[in-house]
């Protein structure tokens, strides 16, 4: 089993600044990829940036320029958001999809718990 444990949320006023966090532990071979996801209250849940284990990196277009997603050597993921609007505000997931051994074919996908960001006007 994967756990994913994100931290970092919180309030923030529209132009300011959150880094999240996502730690990865327990049975894990080897990271596909690694990456955010939103859901504000009435909408899908939307692509934010996803890392893949070689440090190619995704954006959705209404983040580019304000977000970066980086890397440790470890496990650890974070999500730098600069310049928050007040569309921001979400639930944001941590998503892992991760080989927990060498014989799996293709990677599990891993959700964490969500952590609230809220931007305020």
């Amino acid at each position: 089993q994967v756990q994913l444990v994100e931290s970092g949320g919180g309030l923030v006023q529209a132009g300011g600044s959150l880094r999240l966090s996502c730690v990865a532990s327990g049975m894990i071979f080897s990271i596909d990829s690694m990456g955010w996801y939103r859901q504000a209250p009435g909408k899908q849940r939307e692509l934010v940036a996803t890392i893949t284990g070689g440090g190619r990196t995704n954006y959705a277009d209404s983040v580019k320029d304000r977000f970066t997603i980086s890397r440790d050597a470890k496990n650890t993921r974070y999500l730098q958001m600069n310049s928050l609007k007040p569309e921001d505000t979400a639930v944001y997931y941590c998503n892992a999809r991760i080989y927990s051994n060498q014989y799996r074919v293709s990677p599990d996908d891993y959700w964490g718990q969500g952590t609230q960001v809220t931007v305020s006007s």
